[in-house]
């Protein structure tokens, strides 16, 4: 009985030395980093935990776990650390991502079914770099042949780039695959036809919105719905401010000054626009827009979430 207390005080000292030895060397490294300039303060992944495959002792996933918690906070922390006014979701490479790939692939590699990472990489590193955007999605396929939304995300990322073959030849060969839905036909037949129309956008991010894997894509989603809803809006209400501009020569003052135009639009892609308690037309995340006079346009508003473009638009 001693001798297995012994064995057991010696494993806790053991371990508390080994915390106290991690805790100094990492003190050790912090004060002796090598400042470099602010566009390369990502560091390099200290520890690739694909190398760990086989060796982690039937951990592989929680150490995916947590190689995609990090790619979240990784963009994250990019998007609160920026200085920019607005960030532009179709192109982060001013933010200089460039971990989030490194950080997908461990994730991928340790757990090679991890839906949820590969449908954030779909969503997101297009907007870094298309090509890893594809690869990651191929080696999904590669390890999960009979998962069709794979070729859904393969086929969303060729739709960006305007690939409508390529999108479409995906979408089909996602739609052979034994449980898909009709919407991976529907979309084949929509790349051919399509491709660039906001009926197809809305049909995709719908989808999406719906299924995808992880809440990362479905809120990124819901906000393209909701800039699809205020690219109509302002269209509609830029044509009557041209309307206006056009028979008396000056724009208007206020966006008030055409509400009765407004109120007999029957289209039924206004049919949502509103105005809130202080006269303003609001966008559909609850923004009032502004009125550009010079340019006598309607725009969206300082602080809105609504996106500046949808792809393909």
């Amino acid at each position: 009985m001693k001798h297995s207390n012994a064995n057991v005080i010696f494993s806790l000292l053991l371990i508390a030395a080994g915390f106290a030895v991690v805790a100094f060397l990492s003190s050790f490294v912090e004060q002796r980093r090598v400042k470099v300039p602010a566009g390369y303060e990502d560091t390099d992944l200290a520890l690739e935990g694909k190398r760990l495959k086989g060796w982690a002792l039937g951990t592989e996933g929680l150490l995916a776990d947590w190689y995609w918690m990090s790619s979240l906070q990784y963009i994250g922390g990019k998007i609160v650390r920026s200085e920019a006014e607005t960030i532009n979701l179709e192109d982060l490479r001013p933010l200089n991502p460039r971990l989030l790939y490194p950080l997908l692939d461990n994730a991928t590699d340790l757990d090679p079914r991890f839906m949820a990472a590969y449908s954030y990489g779909a969503s997101v590193l297009p907007a870094v770099d298309p090509s890893l955007a594809i690869k990651l999605t191929e080696k999904g396929i590669a390890n999960n042949p009979s998962a069709w939304r794979l070729y859904q995300y393969l086929g969303y990322i060729y739709w960006r780039l305007k690939m409508y073959e390529k999108a479409a030849e995906t979408y089909e060969a996602g739609s052979r695959i034994a449980g898909s839905g009709t919407f991976m036909r529907q979309m084949a037949a929509a790349m051919q036809t399509e491709g660039g129309s906001r009926d197809t956008a809305r049909a995709i991010y719908s989808q999406i919105l719906a299924e995808a894997e992880d809440q990362s894509s479905r809120d990124n989603a819901q906000l393209r719905l909701l800039e699809l809803d205020s690219l109509e809006e302002r269209e509609a209400v830029n044509k009557l401010l041209d309307d206006h501009k056009r028979k008396n020569g000056t724009c208007i003052d206020r966006v008030s000054e055409i509400f009765g135009g407004l109120r007999e639009l029957r289209s039924p892609k206004v049919r949502n626009i509103r105005i809130d308690k202080n006269n303003q037309l609001i966008d559909p995340a609850g923004t009032p827009y502004r009125l550009d006079n010079e340019r006598c346009t309607l725009e969206l508003g300082t602080g809105s979430p609504i996106p500046r473009s949808v792809p393909n638009q």
